[in-house]
């Protein structure tokens, strides 16, 4: 019975419309209550799941990523990127990919990527003639490669939740995160012919090495984070301090882009972004409590098994579970309800973490920009006064670009996992 009022009032309330976080803990808080288990245990629940040293990289990513925006960084890669692609066939639109590419290995944060690249490029796109669907089409599924690039957030809450290396989803996500801007590229290429978007000239190599010059500082922080983990110099929280160091030198006494009267703005904005995700990461644990009596995991492990015996059957409904989340629910709290719910299940049939966490975050990347949640759509559109239902299908085809990717990252697991295997196979009990 408790149960049942549970559920009922978790869709009560997502329906009305309360946020996902509060959505949440308000549950927690009931479902404990009514069990009469004393209501100490939520706050306790709350605390202990951010107790984690690995949790700290969150908020440094995102202040790393709001350094490096305030800094106007992404402007030094959004000309190098038009110096490499840009004398393509809708040239500034493969320059928008290539961009989300490079800011990936930066920031971890789509939503970074997409404010950020978005707020520069969806009106030079304009400008130029591209129209506003594919002005935010472009932005908005180019950006959800932020999470999937390393450095990753999603990956670090993964990382915490199943005990995996987060060095290794790093690694893992780095051919996956390629495969998908290519991909995406054709996509724009295809548009851009039909259309008769605009290309820019090819540039001379002295101009080209001149351009490479002034952006070499932001494309070496990908090589500080990944470097540092996989050479085990840094964890991949000490990475994240790195990282800031390394974005706050080159902002403020590099490019002297950053000014100290705005330090105090980043530091606001960034403990109001993190706030947001670690509450939601909180609930969830609480959440995770009230589960933990109903033997929620020992009872969707054991359907699991019996009812999908087989690891392609198994990923193949992990996917659509995950798709149908990332529609209505953030990826952090989608991982926290399910990933300890899956997981057992996931090695009881002899499926690495890795590339469940892999598959997951893909996943609930493609959320970001499918409708009513696709907080990247939302975005790229506010940005470009374009409403969700035009935005939403201008992007399926890049959407469906992904969704291909997607399918082979998961019934091909070593095209993701090569690298991590190449390099650390100690990472797979090699």
């Amino acid at each position: 019975m408790v149960g049942i009022i549970a559920i009922i009032a978790f869709l009560f309330f997502l329906v009305i419309g309360v946020p996902i976080a509060f959505v949440i803990g308000f549950v927690s808080v009931l479902g404990i209550y009514l069990l009469d288990v004393p209501l100490i245990t939520v706050v306790q629940k709350m605390f202990t799941g951010l107790d984690s040293f690995v949790l700290l990289a969150v908020p440094l990513f995102i202040l790393a990523a709001s350094l490096m925006n305030e800094g106007m960084i992404s402007d030094k890669l959004i000309r190098f990127s038009i110096a490499l692609v840009g004398h393509i066939r809708g040239g500034l639109a493969h320059a928008n990919v290539v961009v989300s590419m490079f800011f990936a290995g930066i920031s971890g944060s789509s939503q970074a990527d997409t404010a950020g690249i978005g707020s520069v490029l969806i009106p030079n796109m304009i400008k130029e003639g591209y129209s506003k669907e594919t002005a935010v089409a472009v932005t908005a599924a180019s950006s959800t490669i932020g999470i999937i690039i390393p450095p990753s957030i999603p990956m670090v809450i993964y990382g915490s939740l199943a005990g995996a290396s987060v060095g290794a989803l790093f690694l893992g996500g780095f051919i996956p995160g390629v495969l998908i801007g290519l991909a995406q590229m054709a996509v724009a290429y295809v548009v851009s012919v039909k259309h008769g978007y605009p290309k820019y000239p090819r540039i001379t190599l002295r101009e080209f090495i001149k351009v490479f010059a002034e952006s070499l500082p932001p494309l070496l922080t990908p090589a500080i984070i990944l470097g540092g983990i996989i050479g085990g110099f840094v964890t991949p929280t000490e990475a994240a301090v790195l990282a800031c160091i390394y974005a706050f030198f080159i902002s403020m006494f590099w490019y002297k882009t950053l000014k100290w009267k705005n330090v105090p703005v980043i530091l606001r904005d960034t403990l109001k972004l993190c706030s947001l995700s670690l509450f939601a990461l909180s609930t969830a644990s609480a959440l995770g409590e009230l589960m933990s009596y109903y033997k929620v995991s020992t009872i969707v492990s054991q359907f699991f098994a019996t009812s999908l015996p087989y690891p392609s059957v198994f990923m193949l409904a992990v996917v659509l579970l995950f798709l149908f989340l990332g529609t209505f629910m953030d990826a952090i709290p989608a991982m926290i309800l399910f990933v300890p719910v899956l997981l057992p299940a996931a090695k009881t049939l002899g499926i690495s973490e890795i590339h469940l966490g892999l598959v997951t975050v893909i996943c609930l990347a493609i959320g970001l920009i499918t409708p009513p949640y696709g907080l990247c759509l939302l975005l790229a559109g506010s940005i470009a006064k374009l409403p969700v239902g035009r935005s939403f299908i201008a992007v399926i085809p890049y959407l469906l670009a992904i969704l291909a990717v997607l399918l082979l990252v998961t019934f091909v697991p070593d095209v993701a996992l090569f690298i991590p295997k190449l390099l650390k196979p100690d990472w797979f009990g090699a």
